[in-house]
């Protein structure tokens, strides 16, 4: 019985972590200062992916690689969640398609490596859109699969193995002020991908962001 009611208090654990709640910040000037907003571009995101929790075998080559492409996949899936509550009337503003942002950074020389080395000012400019979405995301690597599966078949429960730190954050392009920031943690359970991760940040994003169109 209280080897039961171990496994219980642990997977309690695993589903506080993975509701933690959002912390949001607006700018409070928001609504004088956007006003004029018509449209905004999501970058791609910036991914951070643990090295010390790496095997020996994933080299620094290998997560530099992964990092660049998750930052791709994020910055689409984001897109695609825009796009269904935009589909919906909900915001004020439009989305510029990610291919066509990406497009227009190569024309302008701007990599996923030298994106840094510009203020978001500068790339909503070059990129001719109000303002810019730019993301952060840290995570772990989850625990070995056989941990997971181990933990599952006990209880038939797939706990969350993959802790995930994801930062959303909107910059004018008039100026480099930060307007909204969305700070969110996630556990991943195994199988974890780009789409479960946006779709669960959409859930709390729709409610808050900024340019919901307010209903009468």
């Amino acid at each position: 019985m209280f080897k039961y009611l171990r496994i219980f208090s642990f997977l309690a654990i695993f589903v506080f972590v993975g509701c933690a709640s959002p912390t949001i910040y607006t700018k409070p000037e928001f609504s004088d200062v956007t006003k004029s907003h018509r449209k905004v571009a999501i970058l791609p995101f910036t991914v951070n992916i643990d090295s010390k929790n790496q095997s020996k075998d994933f080299t620094v080559e290998m997560a530099r690689k992964a990092e660049k492409d998750e930052g791709y996949l994020f910055q689409q899936q984001i897109y695609a969640q825009f796009l269904k509550q935009q589909s919906k009337g909900r915001y004020t503003v439009d989305f510029q398609d990610v291919e066509y942002t990406n497009f227009l950074l190569r024309k302008g020389g701007i990599t996923y490596e030298n994106i840094m080395n510009y203020t978001k000012s500068d790339l909503a400019r070059k990129l001719g859109v109000d303002a810019v979405i730019s993301g952060t995301i840290k995570r772990t690597k989850p625990m070995s699969g056989t941990g997971a599966a181990v933990l599952g078949i006990l209880v038939g429960y797939w706990g969350s193995t993959n802790k995930v730190d994801v930062s959303l954050n909107l910059y004018g392009e008039k100026s480099n002020d930060l307007l909204w920031k969305y700070d969110h943690e996630a556990s991943g359970s195994v199988g974890s991908s780009p789409e479960r991760l946006a779709k669960s940040l959409m859930k709390g994003i729709s409610k808050d962001f900024p340019y919901k169109r307010q209903r009468n």
